[in-house]
């Protein structure tokens, strides 16, 4: 039953799941056609429709776009019913490309000149070759095929050949593309998270930070010649950024970060199929971890002298503090106030 409309749509079991291609639309529970196939139940949808709209709140696009309201559709993608109403309502609400701030200013999606950022990176989408697709949401300008592009971070222009887009699990060659569109580039190793591209332009968008993890591991390898692939898989695996690895500075350990106890089984799983590698995790003594950045350089040095015990470099060769527990971070941060411990870094 569609709210807004007052339509409700008769599910039909059929061959064809296309999206759209199951069950009739008819206006009103009052349609014979409804009544007929719903018979007793008429009753109980009637009031829970009735529930629904005196204890929900009607929707407001305004309250949509500032991210205080969300819609709720309720269907089946197995059987592709209540789809189309999905998508026909993520088009008709989802916002137009919007302006994008940079930290040198904010970047207009009607400018002519091409911008845009990484915002993704996914390993071995194609296990057969390894590959790594580095996804790019365009901010402004139109992008075309085989044009060039300044990688801003490393300060070099490159030719961008063979880039993709993506429709659910099938990919295809993107011969253009325009701002709120999305793009695969193929990455060997190195494109990051946040890096920005543009047609000259010396830009750096904000808002892709990386989160401090929750949760703490520390790996252990099944057989020490394979710890090269080891560190392979992790380093590359964390720049998809659902986990981040820590090297301490002391010790030749590897520990991994995560939010979520399943990104654990989940990363083990990928390492051994995607690398080769056996591994398993073990409880450490880390509870949290914050990213330093020091007042100068000499404060630097007295905290890698003082702190070494607790002090890590993550996969981007930031330097970490790891904590063993929330007062020893605390104490920390009162006895350095030359640094700043921040709970998250941006890309």
């Amino acid at each position: 039953y569609h709210l807004e409309r007052n339509q409700v749509r008769l599910f039909r079991s059929r061959s064809d799941k296309a999206a759209g291609a199951v069950g009739e639309v008819y206006d009103g529970l009052a349609h014979p056609e409804v009544a007929a196939a719903i018979r007793e139940e008429a009753t109980l949808l009637a009031e829970s429709i009735e529930l629904v709209q005196g204890a929900g709140a009607t929707f407001e696009a305004a309250e949509f776009l500032a991210g205080r309201q969300t819609p709720v559709f309720f269907g089946s993608a197995l059987n592709s019913f209540g789809l189309l109403e999905l998508l026909d309502n993520f088009v008709d609400a989802a916002p137009p490309p919007l302006p994008r701030a940079a930290i040198e200013r904010t970047v207009a999606p009607t400018e002519a000149r091409f911008t845009g950022f990484v915002f993704k990176i996914q390993a071995n989408m194609d296990p057969a070759h390894r590959d790594r697709v580095a996804f790019l949401r365009i901010c402004s300008g139109r992008f075309s095929e085989g044009m060039r592009l300044r990688h801003v971070r490393l300060g070099r222009d490159i030719q961008v050949a063979g880039a993709l887009s993506f429709m659910a699990g099938s990919r295809e060659l993107a011969a253009e593309a325009w701002p709120g569109d999305i793009i695969g580039l193929h990455n060997h190793g190195t494109i990051q998270i946040g890096d920005t591209f543009t047609e000259g332009e010396a830009l750096k968008f904000t808002g892709v930070p990386h989160f401090a993890p929750e949760i703490f591991r520390r790996v252990i390898l099944r057989d020490p010649l394979r710890n090269k692939a080891l560190i392979k898989g992790l380093v590359q695996l964390s720049e998809e950024g659902a986990t981040q690895v820590f090297r301490p500075l002391n010790s030749n350990q590897l520990i991994l970060g995560a939010v979520g106890v399943l990104q654990f089984d989940v990363v083990a799983w990928r390492l051994k199929h995607e690398y080769g590698v056996e591994a398993s995790f073990e409880p450490t003594a880390v509870v949290t971890a914050r990213w330093l950045q020091p007042r100068d350089a000499g404060v630097l040095e007295k905290m890698k002298d003082r702190l070494q015990d607790n002090l890590a470099l993550d996969g981007a060769e930031a330097l970490t503090y790891l904590a063993p527990s929330r007062v020893n971070l605390e104490l920390a941060i009162e006895r350095w106030p030359e640094c700043e411990f921040r709970a998250t870094r941006e890309h």
